[in-house]
């Protein structure tokens, strides 16, 4: 029997109109002053009022922080820290996508223990206590409501991670309903975003074990499944409420068994042309999946068979060819950007790019195949 240790967020509420609860949720945690982490265009759009009433309705006051910049970069951390300090928060909710979520995650650290950020970057050097955490997903794409983990960029560019238990929020609460709004190109890049989750995961060199493998596989059934269908027509709420499950059990399963090579040389693009996190990820996913074939084909075969139910091949090598296929196809029609060249790189840069990626060790050990330099350079390239 395999040995493994399985963590993830202790309640999860996943139902259409579950935010409207959020007031007494929050309560029950034994919140009084919440302090919201949002960012502007979900307050422009009219997502967060809905919550605000219901914070009000069950005599919560509510801060809200609506700073929030893609990337969470070092500095808009600590200032919203401060923020919540002032605001004598007992109690974090984040809403939003990833970089809300993290941004929460980090707040609810550090406003319950004097620690400076960059004390913290790496893993299990977090100290708690911490404050009550709520998370709250608009996106069906970072599963960041059920990790352990949160990202920051820093002023050299750089990604850091926060990796601790601490991280994992009291409750997180899942209402298909608020992604509703989001635009098709944004849908896409969170969509692949989790897809790549679940990848990765399934594939993982270390800490995979069965319940990440259950988890990934229904992850990109459900994503894979749905994600053609919250494009084309996006008030479909019960595809909306599917994408997010996938994207919850991505995210469970990615916080067990670790992310590799396509975070590895998608971090780059993030850090130095603020490249999405999702779509940064769909432009190396494919040519990542074509390097690791040799290393994952009977993985990838797997994957195949659980994301087009009914689908089977007894050749492992043409199996794992019919699933890079099916996910080049998938990524060739997304409303996004296809190429390194469409966001702003210069083959000139690739070499940083490369360099930059191998200094992400922490990700790519998990790899199913070694990636050296000059892999990573080829990988680009065909990227671009």
């Amino acid at each position: 029997m395999s040995e493994f240790v399985f963590e993830t967020t202790p309640r999860i509420i996943c139902q259409a109109g579950a935010a409207a609860k959020l007031g007494t949720l929050a309560r029950d945690l034994g919140i009084a002053r919440a302090f919201v982490v949002t960012d502007a265009g979900l307050v422009k759009a009219g997502l967060l009022a809905p919550v605000e009433a219901a914070l009000a309705e069950a005599g919560v006051t509510a801060a809200v922080f609506s700073e929030v910049l893609a990337d969470p970069p070092e500095t808009s951390v600590v200032a919203c820290a401060a923020a919540a300090r002032a605001a004598g928060a007992d109690g974090v909710i984040g809403f939003g996508g990833g970089s809300s979520m993290d941004t929460a995650k980090l707040v609810a650290l550090l406003c319950g223990r004097k620690q400076a950020l960059p004390e913290v970057y790496g893993i299990g050097l977090a100290k708690g206590p911490r404050l009550p955490l709520i998370q709250v997903p608009t996106t069906a794409g970072t599963g960041s409501e059920v990790t352990p983990i949160a990202i920051v960029t820093t002023p050299s560019h750089e990604k850091k991670g926060v990796v601790s238990p601490l991280l994992y929020p009291d409750l997180a609460v899942l209402d298909g309903a608020l992604t509703v709004g989001l635009p098709p190109a944004v849908t896409a890049m969170t969509g692949v975003d989790a897809m790549v989750h679940a990848i990765e995961a399934f594939t993982s060199r270390h800490k995979k074990n069965p319940v990440s493998d259950a988890l990934a596989l229904k992850a990109l059934e459900l994503l894979y499944g749905h994600l053609d269908r919250v494009i084309a027509d996006g008030s479909n709420l019960a595809a909306r409420s599917a994408m997010l499950q996938g994207s919850l059990l991505a995210g469970m399963a990615f916080a067990n068994a670790p992310v590799a090579a396509v975070h590895a040389l998608a971090y780059p693009l993030g850090g130095h042309y603020h490249v999405p996190h999702g779509l940064s990820n769909s432009l190396v996913l494919v040519p990542v999946l074509r390097f690791n074939q040799p290393a994952a084909a009977g993985l990838y075969a797997e994957l195949g068979a659980a994301m087009v139910p009914g689908s089977r091949f007894d050749d492992p090598e043409q199996g794992a060819a019919a699933f890079i296929g099916a996910i080049a196809d998938l990524v060739g029609r997304m409303p996004y950007a296809q190429t390194l060249r469409q966001v702003g790189v210069t083959e000139g840069d690739l070499p940083r790019l490369a360099t930059d990626a191998m200094a992400v060790q922490r990700l790519l050990v998990n790899n199913p195949r070694e990636l050296a330099y000059d892999d990573a350079l080829a990988i680009y390239r065909e990227a671009f």
